[in-house]
């Protein structure tokens, strides 16, 4: 009997406590969307990123003109003379390969630029929505875009658009 009450008196001060609690939904790449600066930054990203593809294309090109004037002619080389093309073609792929991860690898010069673009961006978004959520009394702001968990909210409780509003004034 002691338990049942126990265990009552928990589920309601359990109650009483979660809807004591205001919360809210924001859409953060809606709200990402909407910033010039953010879309500025993507579109420099992009064409950074073409342009870095287009080297490393280049220096794969000529690796591949390399391998075929050497698979043309390799007939016709001494054994000591082939492996010393080869041994080149090797050293170009690797060093094609070593350039390509410095630009596009996890802590290449492409991500490093991103951080940089993106992240006073990101740092301006956060700051906006903290603000809104003590301004307006909210104990936790949830991120419909990034929480693939989130299967349902309302609308009423969505102020994607009142954040995207305080980061226009």
């Amino acid at each position: 009997m002691k338990r049942i009450i126990l265990t009552a008196m928990f589920a309601l001060a359990t109650l009483g406590f979660a809807s004591a609690q205001k919360y809210c939904v924001v859409d953060s790449e809606k709200i990402f969307k909407s910033l010039d600066e953010y879309n500025k930054a993507l579109t420099t990203l992009d064409e950074l990123g073409k342009a870095y593809q287009t080297e490393v294309d280049n220096k794969y090109k000529s690796i591949e003109s390399l391998y075929n004037n050497y698979m043309a002619q390799r007939a016709s080389l001494s054994e000591s003379t082939r492996a010393t093309i080869e041994k080149q073609i090797l050293e170009k792929e690797d060093a094609a390969q070593k350039y390509q991860q410095e630009l596009f690898g996890e802590n290449g010069t492409l991500m490093k630029k991103r951080v940089e673009l993106i992240k006073p961006i990101q740092t301006k978004v956060f700051a906006a929505i903290e603000q809104y959520a003590k301004a307006n009394g909210y104990d936790l702001v949830l991120d419909k875009a990034s929480n693939a968990s989130l299967l349902y909210f309302g609308e009423a409780i969505d102020h994607t658009s009142k954040v995207i509003e305080e980061l226009k004034k």
